[in-house]
């Protein structure tokens, strides 16, 4: 059983500003957890990483290197930080990511363990064992060669999350050919700038995917953005990769496009990998957006694999031999490559990976698949745990989750009251929940609590990974005290740090390097807390200033979440002319309040209730201007809310670009109620 601590009061989620109004606590009790009797003692962490760290933080790395990761040829450097910002962790040892992810586990025995379970949306699924998979890469590796692909060249992938997807990653990775996921989500003209961006000489899509009980197409995508590029006289693309999954009928082009089963069906099944430098290009991954030039922020072997494994084994506990795992993340993100593909993966896990959304084709989908493979250990974001508030506890009641002994999140920072509801619901009051903070540039988990060595917090991300070097800074650089808030910035190169942008060194050094020299800096505030524990408060850009007083919306978004009819906020700052800027407040209510907010005046009861509730928690500077009742909020398929949207329609312009979200109908709703 876990075991309770003294409750402590929530920390205050602001932006730093002396002039900021007080705070009240977010919570009336907010607690923190011991380690449970299951994890203290037995965890895979234990508190002497720290120790060990601290004591010699290169020969740590090296230790986990060797621990985690299987090398061709060991390596005998450990860190070049010569040419910083750009770094060389284990550079003169060569090792291949496809041999560590899936031909060492049967050499050593485990061919017959389930590697995946495939859930797809309309119900099919499928298992695939470790053996089973190697046969799949090599195969694919050996199409891929046979198509011209050889080590260095690039591959862009713009398919669903299916087995096949995972084995076109790896088959990359066997033979040394960085690839570059595009996530199903994004437009024909975002897939067109990252082809271009990258050099891809393949693109490997599939006809499409199934989402929302239809199918949902993708290579005509594929089809526009090389035409785009054809009529541009910059395509770099020779072939295209087709996977069969939908059956739909699709447009062909003679000479270019191949189905994915025809060239497999006569490729070898034996494949010697590709053995390369640790600093070997291992996957591009373009930061989302569909403006601008296109941000691919490069990852190269070595060290990405030995963080992201490192940080599997410690902030997951797997115990890889009767564990069944589930990351719910897409493939086209970095959660997916991290911790779907290579963390798990180099740790032997068995996973499962589900092709469509939370609700199709009903509300509990999610727990029936945790209740079918008997899932022990989930990892998903905060939106979706918010989603499922909404929703009610009595769904996930219908289903077994006595499997499930871990819990944990990513994406954003998750407010108290979803934290403590992910583990009274899903985790029956048992489950330890780590709260991870990281980003696409990272790599790796950076901060986390580790079961059996920390007592969790309702909301914070808590503690650096060890290892790793961060710190919470003011804007002279200086570190803050406990209780204070700033900038949150990794001091020390770790191994699974971006080596760059690809193609654009200086705008690499300009964007991460150059607001604290010396120091990477990605744009996030937090806070420590009275105990030193880190509170993450979003992106700095999400702080308004009103009326002089600089406050955060994740504050705001917190206090209003904290109120029993709210399953859901939005905060934005819109133009004001007295203020500068005022809060404006999207909210979504529990289905009980939201039934009577659709009788007579109990609306407006209902968003006075909401603006004093704010006031009486923060301060009346707080209180938003309007607060705007919407039955969904903007969303990208990975979960994020596109504030930018929100922002456009509490300014009254016109909605900008929203060819990103799940579903771009929820901005005509939200439009239609602020009329």
């Amino acid at each position: 059983m876990t075991q309770e601590v003294t409750p402590q009061a929530a920390p205050s989620t602001r932006a730093t500003d002396a002039d900021s109004a007080t705070l009240a606590n977010l919570l009336q009790e907010t607690r923190s957890f011991a380690p449970s009797d299951e994890f203290s003692g037995q965890a895979n962490a234990q508190a002497s990483l720290y120790d060990d760290a601290d004591g010699d933080r290169l020969g740590f790395w090296a230790d986990q290197a060797r621990k985690h990761v299987t090398w061709n040829k060991d390596f005998t450097e450990v860190l070049d930080w010569s040419n910083a910002p750009v770094a060389r962790w284990f550079a003169d040892g060569t090792l291949n990511a496809a041999y560590n992810a899936v031909d060492r586990h049967v050499k050593n025995g485990l061919g017959d363990r389930v590697a995946f379970h495939f859930e797809g949306e309309p119900g099919d699924s499928r298992s695939i064992t470790y053996a089973e998979l190697q046969l799949e890469v090599c195969r694919a590796a050996n199409a891929l060669a046979a198509l011209r692909i050889t080590t260095g060249d690039r591959v862009i992938i713009y398919a669903p999350m299916l087995i096949e997807s995972v084995i076109a990653m790896l088959a990359c990775a066997r033979i040394g050919a960085p690839h570059s996921v595009v996530f199903g989500g994004f437009s024909a003209e975002a897939l067109r700038s990252r082809i271009e961006d990258a050099g891809a000489k393949l693109v490997i899509t599939a006809d499409g995917g199934y989402r929302r009980g239809a199918p949902a197409a993708l290579k005509p995508a594929v089809d526009e953005a090389l035409s785009a590029l054809d009529a541009a006289g910059t395509n770099p693309v020779e072939r295209t990769l087709v996977i069969r999954r939908t059956g739909q009928d699709v447009a062909w082009v003679d000479g270019r496009d191949i189905w994915w089963h025809d060239a497999l069906a006569p490729a070898d099944v034996r494949h010697e990998p590709v053995w390369v430098e640790a600093e070997h290009p291992l996957f591009i991954l373009y930061t989302s957006g569909t403006t601008g030039k296109p941000k691919g922020i490069l990852h190269t072997t070595g060290g990405y694999l030995v963080q992201t494994a490192h940080t599997h084994h410690n902030v997951f506990d797997l115990k890889a031999d009767t564990d069944v795992y589930w990351c719910t993340a897409d493939i086209g993100w970095v959660t997916g490559h991290s911790y779907v593909v290579y963390g798990p993966m180099l740790g032997g896990a068995t996973q499962v990976i589900y092709e469509g959304t939370p609700d199709s084709p009903h509300r509990g989908r999610w727990w029936e698949i945790v209740e079918k493979y008997g899932v022990s250990i989930l990892y998903t974001a905060p939106t979706a745990i918010r989603t499922f508030m909404k929703w009610g506890d009595d769904i996930p009641s219908q289903f077994d989750l006595s499997s499930l002994r871990l819990l944990g999140s990513v994406g954003e920072p998750i407010n108290p009251e979803a934290w403590m509801w992910y583990r009274k619901v899903i985790g029956a009051n048992l489950t330890p929940i780590v709260d991870t903070w990281w980003q696409t540039e990272t790599g790796a988990i950076m901060i986390s609590p580790l079961p059996g060595v920390t007592a969790t917090k309702p909301g914070s991300a808590q503690v650096p990974m060890p290892g790793t070097s961060i710190d919470v800074i003011d804007e002279e650089a200086r570190s803050v005290p406990n209780g204070s808030g700033g900038y949150l910035v990794i001091k020390e190169p770790w191994p699974s740090m971006l080596r760059g942008i690809w193609g654009d060194l200086e705008r690499f050094k300009q964007t991460y390097w150059s607001r604290f020299p010396g120091m990477y800096f990605a744009g996030d505030g937090a806070k420590r807390d009275d105990d030193g524990d880190i509170w993450l408060l979003g992106r700095v850009d999400d702080v308004m200033n009103v009326s002089g007083h600089r406050l955060s919306t994740t504050e705001i978004e917190s206090s209003l979440v904290a109120h029993d009819s709210v399953a859901e906020a939005a905060v934005v700052g819109a133009t004001d002319e007295t203020t500068g800027q005022a809060v404006v407040a999207f909210v979504i209510l529990r289905q009980e309040f939201a039934d009577q907010a659709a009788q007579g005046d109990k609306a407006r009861q209902i968003e006075e209730s909401l603006r004093s509730h704010v006031s009486k928690q923060i301060g009346p500077i707080a209180k938003p201007r309007q607060i705007l009742l919407v039955p969904e909020l903007p969303k990208t398929r990975s979960g994020k809310i596109m504030r930018r949207l929100l922002r456009d329609v509490a300014e009254h312009r016109n909605v900008g670009d929203s060819t990103t979200l799940a579903d771009s109908s929820v901005m005509d709703l939200i439009a239609s109620r602020v009329k």
